[in-house]
């Protein structure tokens, strides 16, 4: 199987790369981290400009058509550089609801505003009780005429605080943790009775907590089946997975390449440091643990919207528990080889290992997702 990219990928990552490294460097994004809203609009500007917003939207409905694997570029080059903008929760999570699961109207009126940059999404799923179970909803939503109203609250919300529009989980029928019932409402963050909370999260990324108190959404603004929403979220989640393994691969890239290079001109005893052998081995496990997590993470790019649920979930999974195990041993190791200056904020590599670990924790950590792909039968069904 040929794993090259294609010439037109080729031309993506590099003009990407081309990009950040022109205006995404440490520093810069240290000023863009301590101004409001915590991204760069100009960079989110820049990436509708080129595309990037549009690229997995199908082109009847204002996108580019792009397929995991352009997805999968996007979000290696955006690991690599530590980005802030909430690409994921509007592009990936967000678009990937509307995608899946939306109608063609929803579709047309809402792919070219995300398109140009002009509606940012976020998916509010996770309640204070669910932890990584999609199934696990208490916010309810009931029937108001040919609306519905909508109570509850959510929980770390990725890019919740700076979304013009909402998608939301909510309970139409059954107990808190029936698979059946689950409904998906397109929210307007400034509808009455909405109320969230924005904060930083240890990586600098955003989230927001999110309370609703009989918000009223119109019958046009269901996504899909208002009963039937879990296959849909089981979707937006697998493909999702792909992209944070692949922003983690970026990410981790970035620690080896950094560690490295510290390697070579940090001196003890007259000599650079990486002339102990000792030290050598752990760079190269370091390594070795990038290349695993890049393979494993390709074969869950190249299902990501497989139509097979259950091949599609157990290569989900299997990625992501290779890539939370391939995190920690990456970071604590480049940690280690800075030795104390490795852990202060003056240091991109302490940057990379909190943004690694927000990864391992986003939509189930290495623990989860082994017990998952374990329930599924493992990687390659019987």
């Amino acid at each position: 199987m040929d794993f090259d990219l294609s010439e037109e990928q080729s031309i993506l990552r590099d003009s990407l790369e081309r990009l950040l490294a022109d205006r995404y460097g440490f520093e810069e994004r240290r000023r863009i981290l301590a101004a409001p809203p915590g991204f760069s609009a100009d960079m989110w500007d820049r990436y509708a400009e080129m595309g990037l917003l549009a690229l997995p939207f199908a082109e009847t409905d204002g996108g580019l058509g792009g397929t995991p694997v352009e997805t999968m570029i996007v979000m290696e080059a955006l690991g690599a550089a530590l980005v802030l903008e909430p690409y994921f929760p509007t592009v990936v999570l967000g678009g990937g609801v509307l995608r899946f699961g939306g109608a063609a109207a929803q579709k047309q009126e809402l792919v070219p505003q995300v398109a140009a940059g002009a509606l940012k999404l976020a998916l509010a799923h996770t309640e204070p009780r669910s932890r990584w179970d999609l199934n696990h909803v208490e916010t309810t939503a009931r029937k108001d005429g040919d609306g519905w109203r909508l109570s509850g609250r959510k929980s770390v919300v990725l890019g919740g605080d700076s979304a013009d529009r909402i998608l939301v989980t909510a309970r139409t029928q059954g107990e808190a943790r029936d698979a059946a019932g689950i409904g998906i409402f397109m929210v307007d963050a400034a509808a009455e009775g909405l109320a969230r909370r924005g904060y930083a999260n240890q990586d600098g990324s955003r989230a927001a907590e999110i309370a609703l108190d009989g918000v009223r959404v119109a019958g046009t603004d269901v996504v899909g089946d208002p009963a039937g929403g879990l296959p849909l979220l089981e979707r937006v989640s697998d493909a999702a997975i792909a992209a944070l393994c692949a922003e983690a691969i970026g990410t981790m890239a970035a620690m080896h390449r950094l560690t490295v290079d510290y390697l070579k001109v940090r001196k003890q005893f007259g000599v650079p440091i990486g002339a102990f052998q000792v030290l050598q081995h752990k760079a190269v496990d370091m390594f070795v643990a990038l290349e695993q997590a890049r393979s494993i993470t390709l074969y869950a790019t190249m299902l990501a919207d497989s139509d097979d649920a259950g091949e599609r979930s157990r290569a989900a999974s299997a990625a992501k528990a290779e890539v939370g195990r391939a995190c920690r041993l990456v970071g604590e190791h480049a940690i280690q080889l800075h030795g104390g200056v490795g852990m202060t904020m003056e240091l991109a590599v302490g940057h990379y290992f909190k943004r690694a670990t927000m990864i391992d924790l986003t939509l189930g950590d290495h623990d989860h997702h082994l017990r998952r792909l374990a329930a599924l039968g493992g990687l390659m069904a019987a």
